[in-house]
């Protein structure tokens, strides 16, 4: 607006020197060896430390830690859920959508409702899950089905994020996030209050993650700024009534 205006008010070889000076006086930025046009990793970094989504993920999961309780769903494996739910697990079940799996108590698959039963699990863990499957809704109600009565889901999805090429060579890497969207899959299937959205990350972060850096190369208070326009991570608390 204000460049605008003074295109309006000021004789045009003035308004040119004028920004030829800001210009000439705008802070040079030093890239050094962040000027590259490929990653440091391209395993999140994986093979550098803790991954940056990863740091975020496990705060979500440890400040929400007293919900993994009783029969509890995880994908993959049973890290999580035996990290922090530990004794207050009574059955661990493992999700995995093709057979082979050693962890696997079940094969099946979100988007179809297959391998699942209804009114199951007291809890369900599904971390960076949503966005390999491609029929989301269905997906999300499946996830609802199978719950218990004021079972609750935990999940993560990505916001700002590389594409995951071991998922996308299996099945599928299809989708990245904002709270909005968020809010509106887990809200039109759980019901408006019953889902609780938060993001993690900054412009730091993010430019960090997409470059494969890990978390323990940036400072706590770097890592734990949240800017609601740079969503590296988005959780979804989701309840489901009784």
């Amino acid at each position: 607006m204000l460049k605008s205006i003074m295109k309006k008010i000021v004789p045009r070889r003035i308004y040119s020197e004028l920004l030829a000076l800001v210009k000439k006086n705008l802070k040079p930025v030093h890239w050094g060896n962040l000027r590259r046009t490929s990653p440091f990793s391209t395993l999140f970094g994986f093979d550098r430390g803790k991954p940056i989504d990863r740091y975020y993920i496990e705060n979500f999961l440890q400040k929400h830690s007293s919900d993994i309780c009783g029969r509890v769903l995880e994908i993959g494996d049973p890290e999580y859920s035996l990290r922090y739910g530990g004794d207050r697990i009574a059955i661990s079940e493992v999700l995995h959508a093709k057979a082979g799996n050693p962890q696997a108590t079940l094969v099946g698959d979100l988007e179809t409702g297959q391998g699942l039963s209804n009114d199951s699990y007291d809890c369900m863990i599904l971390t960076q899950t949503f966005n390999v499957i491609y029929n989301l809704p269905a997906a999300i109600s499946h996830s609802y089905a199978s719950l218990k009565p004021y079972g609750v889901l935990l999940a993560t999805i990505p916001g700002i994020s590389q594409v995951s090429r071991y998922d996308m060579d299996r099945w599928g890497d299809y989708w990245r996030f904002t709270d909005a969207s968020a809010r509106r899959l887990f809200g039109d299937v759980f019901g408006e209050k019953n889902v609780v959205v938060e993001v993690y990350g900054n412009v730091l972060t993010a430019c960090a993650f997409l470059l494969g850096l890990a978390a323990t190369e940036l400072k706590p208070e770097e890592m734990d700024t949240r800017d609601p326009n740079y969503q590296v991570t988005i959780t979804v608390r989701a309840q489901k009534p009784g």
